[in-house]
């Protein structure tokens, strides 16, 4: 079986076909996400708070990045494998060139993701130069929780929308390859993947991204301090987690989630 490249998700794109994303940070669980026939697997930050215990995501170092990549990557067969830049490990070029050869070449992935916007433009023109494959994040930035004070929904007024399709444009001509839109309005969200020719993923975002993506112990309904309400607990009425995963990917494939209740 083939693994999945970025060739790959652009031609999913172009057909209107769903992209599946979800994260892992381990084999075990990488196993289940295989077999269930996910498109993309994203080695999240989140395993800060979700693995980890902290109450952001602002702790996770480069370290810890690679080394639950690595985890990852020993037992993925197919899905495309994206890992997070920590906070603080991409605040100038070089800097994001050192921590993505590390997540690239001791993890194993296939592809890195940065939070920001226009801050971030020289950085991945400079990753991409290099043969870095990127992925951007805008809307709700977990790294930024601090500045924004809250996790709270991104990009509701005139201005702040205009300000993050500027953004996302300005990504995608300075290389991106993918971009993932978190806590957005669907209106926004859609307006944007109308206007980019890379792929989409959104979380919270509506359904009207290229794909969806979704922590997994948000969907599999065990994150201890409440569940987003983007969120669907997909191990409901499940016999297990591979059940549940397999149920994901085929609402997020056929367009049956994120439902309207999920949206903002």
């Amino acid at each position: 079986m083939s693994k999945n490249t970025i060739s790959t998700l652009n031609r999913m794109k172009a057909a209107g076909e769903k992209i599946a994303v979800i994260t892992s940070y381990d084999a075990s669980f990488t196993r289940q996400i295989e077999a269930a026939g996910m498109d993309v697997i994203l080695v999240g930050d989140s395993l800060g708070m979700v693995v980890q215990g902290h109450e952001s995501t602002l702790p996770v170092t480069v370290s810890d990045m690679v080394y639950h990549t690595a985890n990852v990557m020993r037992v993925s067969t197919r899905a495309m494998v994206i890992a997070d830049m920590p906070f603080m490990s991409h605040g100038t070029p070089q800097q994001a060139l050192d921590t993505a050869g590390r997540l690239m070449k001791e993890g194993g992935a296939h592809m890195v993701k940065i939070e920001g916007g226009a801050p971030q433009v020289e950085t991945v023109r400079h990753l991409t130069a290099r043969a870095v494959p990127v992925c951007g994040h805008l809307g709700l930035m977990p790294q930024s929780i601090h500045q924004l004070g809250a996790y709270r929904v991104q990009g509701r007024g005139e201005h702040e929308g205009e300000r993050i399709l500027k953004d996302a444009v300005a990504l995608q001509h300075a290389g991106a390859q993918m971009l993932v839109l978190e806590c957005v309005p669907a209106v926004l969200a859609a307006e944007i993947t109308r206007a980019l020719d890379i792929p989409v993923i959104g979380i919270g975002a509506g359904p009207d991204t290229d794909g969806q993506v979704l922590v997994l112990y948000d969907m599999l309904g065990i994150t201890m301090e409440g569940t987003p309400s983007f969120v669907h607990n997909f191990l409901a009425g499940q016999n297990s987690v591979q059940a549940a995963l397999a149920a994901y990917v085929q609402a997020v494939r056929g367009g049956t989630f994120p439902a309207a209740g999920h949206a903002f």
